[in-house]
C-alpha cells in the first residue's frame, strides 16, 4: 500500500458532482482508454438521472446532424450519446464526432464529458464544473507533469457564459492526484511561448529564392523569435563594440592613429604573450577547440578521469555532449571531461552502435593523436620579431602611452567580436548545413547561393520530409506505380512513426516500391549524417498498408476493423496523406508522371469519411 487515495469510480463521481448542482461536467482524464471507459461506466449505472425533454433535443440533434456526416451513425459510443448524456472526447474519434459531441455540450444537452487534456486547447464547450484527476498526463514521449499552460486552460473551460457567476474546478482524488502541485501551477505565471521557427528545407528553399542570398536569411533567423535571446545578446554585444570604437578613434585621431591601427597593436601584443609564455589558458584553449571540432555524433569517446568507460555521441551542443553507454544508458557531461575520441564515425542505429563498441575494444578503431602547444625556440624568435614591430609602432612617446593604455579595451574588442561570430554561427548552423546538403543533391548552388530549377519545385512541397520526396521523385520511384502503392509510400513518412496502425499486410507491389524508397532513405540519411543533420530512418510500413488498403476502395468500417486502429488516428493519417498527394499532384511540369499518378490517389484517399 502507497497510502494514495484509490480513484474514484466515474458514476460516482458523477453523482456527487449532480448532487451539490455541478454539472455539466468536464472531466480530463490521462488517456484515451479511461475517457471511452468512463463515458461506458456512467451509461451503465442505473442510478443515474435522465431526462427525457434532453433526450428528445439530443436525438433531434444527432437525426439532423447525421444526415450531412452520415459516418456517425455507426459510431460504438451512440446510444452513450444520445440516450444517457455523457460523451467521450479525445484525438482517438473522427472529426465528425468531435464536432457533434462539442455541438450538444454547447447547447447545454450533456451532463459530462471525460476528456484528455490536449481537449482544453483545441475547443470552446464551456461547462460549469471542470474535473481533474491528475496532476500528470501522458504525451507522445511517455508521462510527464501537467504544465502550467495545460492546467490553466483546463481549469479555464470552468464557467459558461450568461449562465454561471462562477465557475468550479474539482480536484478528483486519485493515486496520481498531487493537490499541492496543482495548486502551484494555478498560481504559476504562464510558460514561457516557444517559437516553432525551425530550419528546414522548405523554409530555407523559398527564403533563398525570394531574397537571391544567404544574407538576407542569415538576418531573418537572428531576429526570429526562436533566436530572440540570443538576438538580444549579439545586439549588446555589437553596441559595446561600437562604444568601445567610437571612444577609442576619437581619442586616437589627434596622435593620427586609426581604430585599426590600435587593433594591429593589440593583436601584436596578444601574439607575442602567447608565443613567450604558453599560458595554461592557452593549451586549454586549444585542446577545447580540438575537442569541438572532434567530438561529433557517431564516434566513440572516454570521459571522466579514469577515461576506461567507453561512450557512443549523439550529440554535441556548445559545451555539452549527450552520449550513450556501452550498456544502453544515456549521459550528458561538459565536453571539457572528453579524454580520448576515437577515429571512425558510425550510424546511429542499433547494428552500427554494437558494432562501435565492439571494434573500439578489439583495436579497431584508433583513437585520434591529440595537438600538443610547440613550445620552441621558433616561438621564442618570433616573439622577438614582434617585439621589434612593437617597438617600431611605439616610436612617439605620446602614441606610445595611448597604445599600451588601449590594450584592455581592445582586447576585449577582439573578445566580443568572436562572441559575435560564435552566436551568429549558433543561429546560421541549422541553416547552412541544410544549404549543403541540398547543394549535394543540386536543389541549391551553394556557391552561388541560388536555387536551382529542381529546387523551386522542390520548395513547393510543403510536407514532412520534402528532401526525401523529391529525390525519390528525381529518381521515378512515384512514376510507374500504381495510386494505392502511391498512397501507402507517401503514407509510410506522413504517419508517426512510433504509432501502430495494426498488421494488415501491405502488397509485393508496395513493398518493392518501398525498397527503392528505402535506398532513397538511405541515401538523404547518408548526406545529412555528414552534415551533422540526424536523420530520421523511420518508415511506418503499418501506415502504408493501411492507407494502400483504404486507397484500393475498401470500406471505413473494413478499414477499421481490419486495422484495430483508433478512427482518429486512421482519419489523421488519412488526412496528411491526401494532402501531400495533393501537393505531389500539383508538380505537373516537373514531375507529370509522378503528379498524375498522385492525383488519382489523392481522390482514391480523401473520400468520406476523410475529408
Amino acid at each position: 500500500m502507497n497510502g494514495r487515495p484509490a480513484d474514484i469510480p466515474p458514476h460516482k463521481l458523477i453523482s456527487a458532482l449532480r448532487g451539490y448542482d455541478l454539472l455539466p461536467a468536464i472531466v480530463f482524464l490521462p488517456t484515451r482508454r479511461k475517457c471511452d471507459e468512463s463515458a461506458s461506466e456512467v451509461a451503465a449505472d442505473r442510478s443515474q438521472r435522465s431526462d427525457p425533454e434532453k433526450f428528445e433535443k439530443r436525438k433531434l440533434l444527432f437525426d439532423s446532424f447525421s444526415e450531412m456526416h452520415p459516418e456517425v451513425l455507426k459510431h460504438k459510443h451512440v446510444k452513450i450519446l444520445v440516450h444517457h448524456g455523457v460523451a467521450s472526447h479525445h484525438a482517438g474519434h473522427i472529426p465528425a464526432w468531435k464536432l457533434l459531441v462539442e455541438k450538444m455540450m454547447s447547447a447545454g444537452l450533456l451532463n459530462a464529458i471525460f476528456a484528455t487534456s490536449t481537449v482544453a486547447a483545441g475547443v470552446d464547450f464551456p461547462a460549469r464544473t471542470v474535473v481533474v484527476s491528475n496532476a500528470d498526463t501522458r504525451g507522445n514521449e511517455g508521462w510527464r507533469p501537467l504544465s502550467a499552460n495545460e492546467l490553466q486552460q483546463m481549469t479555464g473551460r470552468a464557467g459558461r457564459r450568461g449562465k454561471d457567476n462562477v465557475g468550479f474546478v474539482v480536484l478528483a482524488p486519485g493515486q496520481f492526484q498531487n493537490p499541492r502541485k496543482i495548486a502551484e501551477l494555478l498560481k504559476s505565471p504562464p510558460d514561457p511561448l516557444e517559437s516553432k521557427f525551425k530550419a528546414t528545407y522548405t523554409t530555407l528553399l523559398n527564403l533563398l529564392d525570394a531574397f537571391g542570398g544567404f544574407g538576407p536569411i542569415r538576418d531573418i533567423a537572428q531576429k526570429s523569435y526562436a533566436f530572440q535571446k540570443t538576438g538580444h545578446r549579439i545586439e549588446r554585444l555589437r553596441q559595446k563594440n561600437q562604444e568601445i570604437k567610437d571612444r577609442l578613434t576619437d581619442s586616437a585621431r589627434p596622435l593620427r592613429l586609426s581604430f585599426d591601427d590600435i587593433r594591429g597593436f593589440e593583436r601584436l601584443v596578444s601574439t607575442r604573450e602567447r608565443l613567450q609564455h604558453r599560458l595554461p589558458e592557452t593549451r586549454a584553449e586549444l585542446r577545447m577547440e580540438w575537442l569541438r571540432q572532434n567530438v561529433l555524433p557517431g564516434r566513440i569517446v572516454t570521459q571522466g578521469r579514469s577515461g576506461k568507460r567507453y561512450f557512443m555521441v549523439i550529440s554535441a551542443f556548445g559545451d555539452s555532449v549527450s552520449a550513450m553507454r556501452d550498456d544502453g544508458s544515456g549521459r550528458t557531461f561538459s565536453l571539457a571531461r572528453v579524454n580520448r575520441i576515437f577515429e571512425n564515425t558510425y550510424r546511429l542505429n542499433e547494428n552500427a552502435v554494437e558494432r562501435a563498441f565492439m571494434e573500439t575494444l578489439e583495436g579497431k578503431n584508433p583513437p585520434l593523436e591529440e595537438p600538443k602547444p610547440a613550445i620552441a625556440r621558433g616561438n621564442l624568435d618570433s616573439a622577438e620579431v614582434i617585439t621589434a614591430s612593437l617597438e617600431r609602432f611605439t616610436k612617439v612617446e605620446a602614441a606610445a602611452e595611448f597604445l599600451w593604455l588601449s590594450v584592455k579595451e581592445a582586447a576585449e574588442f577582439e573578445e566580443n567580436r568572436k562572441d559575435i561570430e560564435r552566436l551568429v554561427g549558433r543561429i546560421w548552423s541549422p541553416f547552412e548545413n541544410r544549404a549543403r546538403v541540398l547543394d549535394r543533391f543540386d536543389f541549391i548552388d551553394f556557391a552561388a547561393e541560388r536555387v536551382t530549377d529542381d529546387g523551386r519545385w522542390l520548395a513547393d512541397l510543403r510536407i514532412d520530409r520534402p528532401l526525401l520526396i523529391g529525390e525519390a521523385l528525381r529518381r521515378g520511384v512515384f512514376d510507374d506505380i500504381s495510386p494505392a502503392a502511391c498512397s501507402g509510400l507517401v503514407a509510410s513518412i506522413a504517419a508517426d512513426a512510433e504509432r501502430s496502425f495494426g498488421e494488415l499486410n501491405p502488397t509485393m507491389e508496395l513493398l518493392d516500391a518501398g525498397n527503392a524508397f528505402f535506398d532513397v532513405l538511405h541515401r538523404v540519411g547518408d548526406v545529412e549524417w555528414e552534415y551533422g543533420i540526424e536523420p530520421t530512418e523511420d518508415i511506418n510500413y503499418s501506415a502504408a498498408a493501411a492507407a494502400e488498403f483504404w486507397a484500393r476502395g475498401r470500406a471505413w468500417d473494413e478499414l477499421a476493423a481490419r486495422t484495430k486502429a483508433e478512427e482518429g488516428d486512421l482519419f489523421r493519417l488519412l488526412s496528411r496523406t491526401g494532402e501531400a498527394l495533393m501537393q505531389i499532384a500539383e508538380l505537373r511540369e516537373a514531375n507529370p508522371a509522378a503528379a498524375s499518378i498522385a492525383r488519382e490517389a489523392a481522390d482514391a484517399v480523401l473520400r468520406d469519411p476523410i475529408r
